[in-house]
């Protein structure tokens, strides 16, 4: 799928906070994801020597308190913005679990693109 400019600026809002808040070994990776309707929510992953939560799941979470029940699209940004990523596999089975058509933004910076949830990559 083509990417939008709303696609542009939803990478931009993931690394605006990966460069701000991803600055320790607890915070190392950040999310964005996007409604239908244009309201945009952000988290970081949290480490911890027992376990932790991935960027993915702290937006879905934090998208929940504020009544959203359908995510449309979503990004996830490492080293402090420069790269995007994939979900990884426990992240691909929640999201497409709740939301099965999720627009997910993957690929080299300077060529992104977008995908389904169902039809990422490896």
């Amino acid at each position: 799928m083509e990417l939008r400019d709303t696609d542009r600026a939803l990478v931009q809002a993931a690394t605006a906070v990966a460069k701000l808040r991803c600055r320790s070994q607890s915070h190392t990776v950040a999310s964005a994801g996007r409604t239908a309707d244009g309201r945009v929510f952000s988290g970081v992953n949290v480490q911890h020597g027992t376990g932790g939560a991935c960027a993915e799941l702290v937006v879905v979470g934090t998208a929940a308190t504020q009544g959203v029940t359908a995510l449309e699209t979503i990004v996830t940004v490492t080293d402090r913005g420069r790269a995007v990523s994939v979900p990884c596999g426990d992240c691909r089975q929640v999201l497409s679990g709740h939301f099965p058509s999720l627009r997910v933004i993957i690929g080299e910076p300077d060529a992104l693109r977008v995908v389904e949830i169902g039809d990422l990559p490896g």
